[in-house]
């Protein structure tokens, strides 16, 4: 017994089978046992669109750039969170803000474009602990099913949320508050 690792090491019977064991019945009625005691067992199926199931208090779910009280993108397309991904999900392009776009974006410079590939995604939240600015995080809110890949590719335009000042129903949607 030098050559074992463990000492799970059993036997094999190696008798012939009676009559009653190569019918199989005692195994057929076995299996029939469990799968009715199942019945009377709680299911673990969720009726999912009548029932939602609730998620752990640090679920991350789906990517949102975050706006300031005026309505301006918090994003100054520093990157980070483009650096932090471990699975290269996000790109992004700076630009330069014009002189009359200054009630649009918070600083100098600006995502111009801004996207994330969603099946890339491993939702770690580094993207969300990288940004110096809190302009993107990941909300409670589950990636939607599709069939086309190039609909998991979000921009900058379905991450933003809405316009405070301008969109107050959508942006009471967004928090969950009920529109009147």
């Amino acid at each position: 017994m030098a050559g074992n690792l463990t000492d799970r090491s059993v036997v094999v019977n190696r008798r012939p089978m009676s009559l009653l064991e190569r019918l199989y019945l005692p195994a057929i009625f076995k299996g029939m046992l469990i799968t009715f005691s199942h019945i009377f067992k709680k299911k673990p199926t969720i009726q999912y669109p009548e029932v939602t199931r609730t998620f752990s208090p640090v679920f991350r779910g789906l990517h949102v750039l975050n706006r300031d009280e005026e309505g301006r993108e918090r994003c100054t397309a520093c990157g980070l969170c483009a650096l932090s991904c471990p699975a290269e999900a996000i790109t992004m392009e700076a630009a330069e803000r014009l002189p009359e776009e200054e009630h649009l974006y918070r600083e100098e410079k600006y995502a111009a474009r801004y996207e994330i590939n969603m099946l890339r995604c491993i939702f770690c939240g580094l993207c969300e602990e990288a940004c110096p600015k809190d302009a993107i995080y990941l909300s409670e809110t589950i990636a939607p099913a599709n069939y086309a890949r190039k609909n998991f590719i979000y921009n900058k335009a379905d991450l933003l949320i809405p316009d405070p000042k301008n969109n107050i129903d959508l942006m009471n949607m967004a928090k969950g508050i009920p529109v009147k």
